[in-house]
């Protein structure tokens, strides 16, 4: 094996288990959300003075002397702890790549230009989404911190994801040229389109979530009772709430948390309708194998996807369909992104022939 391929095969590696990683790490940050563990430590980046969670009595006891507002609630603690040390982890994982990719780029013996900017990108918003954590904590889970942390859980991954294609890609192309479809070369605009749309839908999601209004919405396929005139945009949507001393459990009334459970809703539909058509018509019209997988995969995520939407309202948010659906999520924001660079590869190939 070559210089260049063992360097290409560790930089794959090393991203792989980064995104590995994130996904776990997103998956720990909903079940932190969903389990109101949030707050689990009133401190950052300890918990409670300590690096990892009070359990003895003595511990306890100066844990609620130094802060008496919040008792120590071992379980919840544990959950926030969690997700620090699996998130942190990431972080010096992905501070690993960026370093490595430096080295690689200029390495004299490799005759790959392998990206610089967008790991040391990665590496910008693996901090940035630290201060999120930490301005989650010491913000008392004000709502658009708690969106923001996921949206960044979520940007951190879809990155990763984006560098583990250039990667990849580079072996392949290195191969040869891939087939061209024709037909499929407007398809990758509408790709860039549905990966605006997924990631409204996803910012109404946390939104949703950190507004507490997953449950404001109990009945399907609409809201119980006259939901229509409970609409109320005036301050749904506020991103900056009046000053509280804590957000957990919501500072909405009711009629906000409707109004932004329904717009959830709303997008769901226009989210949903828009791939499905986007992966039949690829599907439809793809003559190569590897872009009719993507378009498979893609519509069926979204069919799961929906599934556990309808099922957090039929089984009143059970914890488990509630963290699928986060996952899920991201799984299908992936598998947009892979269509979408098939797509953008298949475009760029077309210019050539």
């Amino acid at each position: 094996m070559t210089e260049h391929n063992k360097n290409t095969k560790t930089l794959r590696r090393l991203v792989l288990t980064s995104l590995l990683l994130a996904i776990v790490v997103i998956g720990l940050g909903a079940y932190t959300r969903l389990t109101h563990a949030g707050l689990g430590c009133p401190d950052w980046p300890t918990c409670y003075g300590l690096v990892d969670v009070p359990e003895t009595s003595v511990q306890i006891a100066a844990a609620e002397q130094a802060f008496p507002e919040r008792p120590v609630e071992p379980a919840k603690a544990w959950n926030e702890m969690i997700h620090r040390y699996f998130a942190g982890s990431l972080g010096l994982l992905i501070a690993a790549i960026a370093f490595f990719s430096i080295k690689l780029r200029f390495s004299k013996s490799s005759r790959v230009r392998y990206p610089v900017l967008l790991p040391l990108c990665i590496l910008c918003v693996v901090i940035f989404q630290a201060a999120l954590g930490m301005w989650t904590v010491t913000l008392k889970l004000m709502p658009i911190v708690v969106m923001g942390h996921l949206l960044g859980g979520f940007t951190t991954l879809c990155l990763l994801f984006l560098l583990y294609l250039r990667i990849k890609s580079k072996g392949i192309n290195a191969q040869g040229a891939n087939l061209v479809d024709w037909q499929l070369k407007k398809y990758s605009s509408f790709a860039l389109l549905g990966i605006t749309i997924l990631t409204a839908q996803i910012a109404l999601g946390g939104w949703t979530s950190s507004n507490y209004a997953a449950m404001s919405c109990v009945e399907l396929p609409i809201c119980q009772g006259d939901w229509l005139s409970d609409l109320s945009f005036e301050q749904s949507f506020d991103l900056i709430p009046p000053a509280k001393e804590s957000y957990e459990f919501g500072h909405l009334a009711h009629n906000e948390r409707v109004t932004i459970h329904v717009s959830h809703r709303l997008g769901a539909i226009i989210t949903g309708l828009f791939l499905a058509w986007l992966a039949i018509m690829v599907f439809i019209k793809a003559r190569t194998h590897s872009i009719k997988s993507a378009a498979i995969i893609l519509l069926s995520l979204l069919i799961i996807q929906i599934s556990l939407g309808v099922s957090n309202i039929w089984f009143s948010l059970p914890l488990k369909v509630a963290v699928a659906h986060n996952l899920v999520a991201a799984f299908l924001m992936l598998s947009l992104i892979t269509l979408a660079y098939k797509l953008r590869q298949n475009s760029e190939e077309s210019l050539y022939e």
